[in-house]
């Protein structure tokens, strides 16, 4: 009993850290905000401006020595080829803080429509690489499926967390299976988004280590986890299936082979319920 309190102690403390995180998190992203757009509008008004220079040079093109004139040419389309490039990356950093702003701060139960498809793909990689950072040397084959869906009514920050939950989940065991099988595994990760009939389906299956039997019956019990002390709380799959069926009336089914891997299915409808 003694070592369950203190398991459960260290397990809350774990939490109220994810929290001051989270909140920090959301500080740091809406900083970072802000001198993003400064590049992005910068990005573009400078591309304006070599449109006008482009003007300028053409028509003084007579004047100009055709080896200048053409050099100029090629200098201005590779200026303009790199204004794009970090217009649309600035742009990408700017859609990953947003998600990151919308599950840490986002409305409680505000339902809108939304892309799954979008929520998923974010989050495949935003844990991906969050996993990378903090487990060096990991790498993983990913492979998406993304078929055209209709956009479900649902609260966006909780898909994502049960999204992100997942895929950390999953990350995890390819990272832990890896480290005890180093040779001739490879790590893999499937993830699809479909719709069938008035429901949207979320597929994201590992070939990592799988559950045991024990494991799966106790799989959504409250702080009950596989991970050492301080990487991770037992809240995950909890919250997970309460985000899909108690939240947006839907199912959270997973099939499992111990040594094998795990697929994890989220059903919900597309209009709320």
């Amino acid at each position: 009993m003694t070592e369950q309190v203190e398991t459960l102690q260290q397990q809350l403390k774990e939490q109220e850290k994810l929290a001051s995180l989270g909140m920090l998190s959301a500080g740091i992203a809406h900083e970072i905000q802000n001198p993003l757009n400064f590049v992005i509008n910068f990005s573009k008004m400078s591309s304006k401006l070599l449109d006008d220079l482009t003007d300028i040079v053409d028509d003084n093109r007579e004047r100009m020595p055709q080896e200048d004139s053409d050099e100029v040419g090629e200098i201005v389309d590779d200026l303009k080829e790199n204004l794009a490039k970090i217009v649309e990356h600035g742009e990408r950093a700017i859609s990953i803080i947003q998600g990151i702003l919308l599950v840490s701060r986002g409305r409680e139960d505000e339902f809108v429509a939304a892309d799954i498809a979008a929520i998923v793909h974010e989050y495949v990689w935003l844990s991906y690489h969050a996993m990378r950072a903090s487990h060096k040397g990991f790498n993983a084959s990913i492979h998406e499926d993304y078929a055209d869906t209709a956009k479900a009514v649902v609260v966006p920050q909780d898909i994502s967390r049960a999204v992100l939950n997942l895929m950390n989940n999953a990350y995890y065991t390819l990272w832990h299976k890896s480290q005890q099988q180093p040779e001739g595994y490879t790590p893999r990760i499937d993830v699809s988004v479909s719709q069938q009939g008035s429901d949207i389906v979320v597929r994201i299956a590992d070939n990592g280590e799988g559950m045991t039997d024990e494991v799966s019956q106790r799989l959504y019990d409250n702080f009950f986890t596989t991970k050492p002390v301080g990487q991770g709380t037992g809240l995950g799959m909890a919250i997970t299936r309460d985000i899909i069926e108690n939240k947006h009336h839907g199912r959270l089914t997973f099939e499992t082979q111990a040594g094998e891997g795990t697929c994890f299915t989220m059903t919900f409808p597309i209009q709320k319920q």
